[in-house]
């Protein structure tokens, strides 16, 4: 296949459906996880669900970085981003993540200077532009964007840039899929792993889930016929008893992952001994920090941060969504006093969050009627 619309064939679709059905042990329930935010949007906008037989159900997981922010690290950045001497910078889907003392947009209407970047480079930049300002980036994302912020923050050492600096949240996939293996609120039979991450990781890191807890996982592209193709190779993987790591994202992920991202991610970084995730609590060895060698860059150090931590709203399920315990459409307040618009959680709010793939590609409007019905 050279073109996208060759991943997106209907027939062809129709042949693994047909294919994924065969392998079905009659009376067999399976649950499969999609890991990655991404996968679960490719799942609802083009409706991948119903080319699959009712046995075989899709859970969705906790990797939407956005949605697993917990609602302090919002409040801290905020804190920062109230002195006057400082501009904040962060990704677009960050603005109306809302937090105990509202959202970025919220405080950027109180006089804060927020601004959205495309890419911590365009913050650096904002930091040479504004040499009287301090300019802090707020990091945000699993092993996929790390790397960007670690050369940026290599670039702005060489450069001896001084008014910059970094509030890093990036966090690791690997300790998020063991807390969601001991979680007692969720059994799995398998897991689609996550593209992205996978592009810099590898498969490597996964082979624990097939050794050590006998679930298969396979790494999968983002298109539809590429979740399909996975969901194929681990039914395959059943019918012959098998469980083993398998890459489905050949052309894009390899074995043993980016290796030159990786030195530059373990120079950069250091691992913190334990980060609070929403719907999962705190995780040790989950995150990121500036290593010591970069410390001058580390907004956490340079700026006095409250580190208080602020309980979700009571009416918020983002935590169950997360943990793939709830479908969305199983929270109170979806789509009603919880939307795109006025979101109460993370999930809503994510180009990547579940909510916000069910809300926008018609599937509550599905699921409502066939509860009512």
């Amino acid at each position: 296949m050279r073109f996208v619309d060759e991943f997106r064939d209907p027939d062809l679709a129709e042949m693994l459906g047909a294919r994924i059905t065969a392998l079905c042990e009659p009376g067999r329930h399976y649950k499969i996880m999609e890991v990655c935010g991404g996968h679960t949007h490719t799942i609802y906008r083009y409706g991948v669900q119903d080319y699959l037989p009712d046995d075989i159900e899709l859970v969705h997981g906790p990797g939407c970085p956005v949605c697993v922010i917990p609602m302090g690290r919002v409040d801290d950045a905020i804190a920062i981003a109230e002195r006057a001497d400082v501009i904040l910078t962060c990704f677009g889907d960050m603005m109306r993540v809302p937090g105990g003392n509202g959202s970025f947009v919220d405080a950027t209407a109180r006089g804060a200077d927020i601004r959205m970047v495309y890419s911590p480079l365009d913050a650096l930049r904002i930091a040479r532009q504004n040499p009287d300002r301090e300019v802090v980036f707020y990091a945000i994302g699993f092993e996929t964007t790390a790397p960007s912020t670690a050369l940026t923050v290599m670039r702005a050492k060489a450069a001896g840039i001084r008014n910059f600096s970094v509030f890093c949240n990036h966090v690791t996939i690997i300790p998020a899929i063991k807390a969601i293996l001991d979680s007692p609120d969720l059994r799995l039979d398998a897991f689609i792993g996550p593209g992205h991450v996978s592009t810099v990781i590898g498969c490597r890191p996964y082979e624990f889930i097939a050794r050590d807890h006998g679930k298969p996982l396979v790494c999968a592209g983002f298109e539809p016929l590429d979740l399909l193709q996975s969901v194929f190779m681990i039914m395959t993987q059943f019918a012959e008893g098998r469980s083993e790591v398998e890459n489905q994202y050949g052309r894009v992920v390899r074995w043993d992952g980016n290796l030159t991202a990786l030195k530059v991610l373990a120079d950069v970084f250091a691992l913190r001994p334990y980060f609070e995730w929403r719907g999962l609590g705190s995780i040790s060895h989950s995150a990121l920090r500036m290593s010591d060698r970069y410390g001058d860059f580390d907004a956490e150090l340079r700026f006095k941060v409250p580190g208080v931590r602020v309980a979700d709203p009571k009416a918020c399920q983002c935590g169950e969504v997360l943990k793939g315990v709830l479908k969305p459409w199983e929270c109170k307040v979806f789509g009603t006093a919880c939307t795109p618009e006025m979101p109460i959680g993370t999930c809503m709010v994510s180009s990547e969050g579940a909510c916000a793939a069910y809300y926008n590609f018609g599937q509550y409007a599905k699921q409502r009627v066939h509860l009512e019905v």
